[in-house]
């Protein structure tokens, strides 16, 4: 396992509304690593070095997220993203993302498909995810509670069950990646204030426009992650037309942070042939 932490690493791009952080390392054809929520880039540093030997690896933190600026006007991910790449004038690329980040990488699919040669997606669907289990909705209302009550490190204790799943307890899970997902969300939460409103607009009617991905698109399930997760990156493949999925057993959220070499060897196995499709 390498781990990439020389801040030295991080570039900045200038935007109307401040820095948008990234790393990138390698050369060749682009694969960009887009993070979940409330944690940061440095959830894909098992993976950087590893798809760098053959690729060009780009590495955003998310506005808000990270290194890069919080927002101040309304903003579209999928836009940050898009104007990263141009300005790296790298595209198109497959886009690797895990929960927020996979949501990022679909609505870029949708509104800058040019950019995009493929997607590989974990624990989410598109940008407008639906919760119906009755452990995902415990998690989430546990969450509301302890923000209501300025609790900063109940929201967390709630925000690191989904690293675990509704399958096992926190202490199943590797006491590293807890604590590594446990600083980056300590980061993040220390950039905004309760008061902050939520800037992003949302990109609409992404499940009734994603049978027109031409792309082909790869789910990386976590096989202990929530139902709700699995089920929404299923509804994806079974939408578009080139669609499949694979499972990293005994994982939860974070796949690519629990079984690092598993989860490098099954994207790594597949890029040849998302970059080689036809559309």
């Amino acid at each position: 396992m390498v781990v990439m932490t020389d801040a030295l690493d991080v570039r900045t791009l200038e935007t109307p509304d401040g820095l948008l952080a990234y790393r990138e390392l390698g050369s060749g054809r682009p694969v960009v690593l887009l993070h979940g929520g409330f944690v940061d880039g440095g959830m894909w540093d098992d993976q950087l070095p590893y798809f760098a030997r053959d690729h060009r690896v780009i590495v955003p933190d998310a506005r808000g997220h990270g290194a890069s600026a919080n927002a101040t006007r309304a903003f579209r991910p999928a836009d940050d993203l898009a104007a990263l790449l141009r300005h790296l004038d790298t595209g198109p690329a497959v886009l690797v993302g895990l929960s927020m980040g996979a949501a990022t990488a679909v609505d870029t699919a949708l509104e800058h498909p040019g950019l995009v040669r493929a997607l590989v997606v974990s624990g989410a669907g598109t940008s407008e995810p639906e919760y119906h289990h009755p452990w995902a909705r415990g998690v989430m209302a546990a969450q509301a509670r302890a923000m209501a009550a300025g609790d900063i490190e109940g929201w967390i204790d709630a925000f690191l069950m989904l690293a675990a799943g509704p399958h096992r307890t926190l202490d199943a899970v590797d006491p590293q990646v807890v604590g590594r997902v446990r600083d980056m969300a300590e980061r993040t939460l220390a950039k905004h204030t309760g008061a902050e409103p939520d800037w992003r607009v949302p990109v609409a009617d992404t499940w009734a426009r994603a049978a027109k991905i031409a792309v082909p698109v790869l789910a990386v399930h976590g096989g202990l992650d929530m139902d709700d997760c699995i089920g929404m990156a299923e509804r994806l493949v079974r939408s578009v037309a080139h669609g499949r999925a694979v499972t990293i057993d005994g994982t939860g959220h974070y796949p690519n942070m629990e079984r690092p070499d598993l989860f490098n060897r099954t994207v790594g196995a597949a890029l040849p042939a998302l970059f080689a499709h036809q559309n």
